[in-house]
């Protein structure tokens, strides 16, 4: 009976975001257990995205509000379900990405650290891929855009700090998973934005901190220098805002792995070369995190692999390397919200 509350959970899970696939080797199953208590599970497996007040689920699981209250309000300190805190606490089930596992931040223990990383080697992965250019897009560094290009404000990382309210920093979940494991870059740990209620939930939970308009320009600054991946998520009003590297980030490692990246990252943009002034100096190949170029006499973009960051066009003495819109045919609109994101999603993985 316990491990059938857990296969629900996991296949329940399966239906948000990027899913939660099943993993032979039951690690999926381990993940489930170590976060959850089987009357966690219980009760997750009665909530739904909408956010909902306790005494409106405990009426539709026939158990007393108090008790229900108490339990959300714990599995929310424990980052199991989202909690939005108005005049009165509000809860609803979270994805494993983003949600389960990035809740567990200020939580992160060696023994969890490694049962995700072998979920995702066996498993995410691949879902991961499948999701990838619905789930994050790739916003170009500033510098590298000639002002032609017209650039429009969800390609901007500064226009999207701009647009929010309140901007909150937290520390990167990837880096730190790999950190705890000895495994870390050393890049910047503090690197990813929350807006929103999203961001209220990580205010709540003491797992971010509010940072002003100019420090988190700076900080989007020093990421790019670090030659980190600046990825909002893929809606033009974004709750969250990465800044990535293929060492580490789950999503942006995932898509490394794939043998043409281009093709399932959403992004208007992609490196051309003129390579009658390169001098074969190297530092581009550091910047890349794809792996799209390569040097013989000079250097060469490998479309294929490109996914328009453009880290690499920054650092080329010699300006050979330029950021280039794609053909008008390719170019994409974000989705206007994020539950429009979340809508798309689910249809492109065939769930309703």
């Amino acid at each position: 009976m316990t491990t059938d509350v857990y296969r629900q959970l996991q296949e329940r899970l399966d239906l948000y975001s990027m899913g939660f696939p099943k993993a032979e080797s039951g690690v999926d199953i381990e993940i489930l257990k170590y976060l959850f208590s089987v009357e966690n599970a219980q009760l997750f497996l009665a909530l739904s995205h909408a956010l909902e007040l306790p005494a409106v689920i405990a009426e539709r699981i026939n158990q007393p509000e108090a008790e229900v209250a108490m339990q959300l309000e714990e599995m929310a300190e424990k980052g199991l379900v989202f909690r939005l805190k108005r005049d009165k606490s509000k809860y609803g089930a979270i994805p494993f990405v983003h949600g389960l596992f990035e809740f567990q931040v200020d939580n992160l223990k060696p023994d969890f650290a490694k049962m995700v990383g072998d979920y995702f080697e066996e498993a995410f992965d691949l879902a991961m891929q499948k999701s990838a250019d619905n789930f994050l897009r790739v916003v170009p560094v500033n510098k590298s855009l000639e002002i032609r290009n017209n650039v429009a404000s969800y390609e901007d990382a500064v226009e999207i700090l701009k647009g929010k309210d309140k901007i909150i920093i937290a520390d990167c979940i990837c880096r730190k998973r790999r950190d705890i494991l000895d495994e870390g870059c050393g890049k910047h740990l503090e690197a990813c934005f929350m807006f929103g209620s999203m961001g209220e939930y990580y205010l709540d939970k003491n797992m971010g901190r509010v940072v002003s308009l100019d420090e988190g320009i700076e900080i989007l600054k020093e990421c790019r220098e670090a030659g980190l991946v600046t990825q909002p998520a893929t809606a033009q009003n974004p709750a969250g805002m990465c800044n990535c590297c293929g060492d580490c980030c789950g999503v942006l490692s995932a898509i490394k792995k794939h043998p043409n990246p281009a093709e399932i990252i959403f992004s208007n943009h992609v490196v051309s070369a003129d390579t009658e002034e390169c001098t074969a100096c190297e530092l581009c190949l550091e910047r890349c995190q794809m792996e799209a170029l390569v040097l013989t006499d000079v250097i060469e973009v490998l479309e294929h692999r490109c996914i328009g960051c453009g880290l690499c066009v920054t650092t080329c003495p010699t300006e050979v390397l330029s950021l280039m819109e794609k053909p008008e045919k390719e170019q994409r609109v974000p989705p206007v919200s994020m539950a429009e994101q979340m809508m798309v999603m689910a249809q492109n993985r065939g769930i309703i």
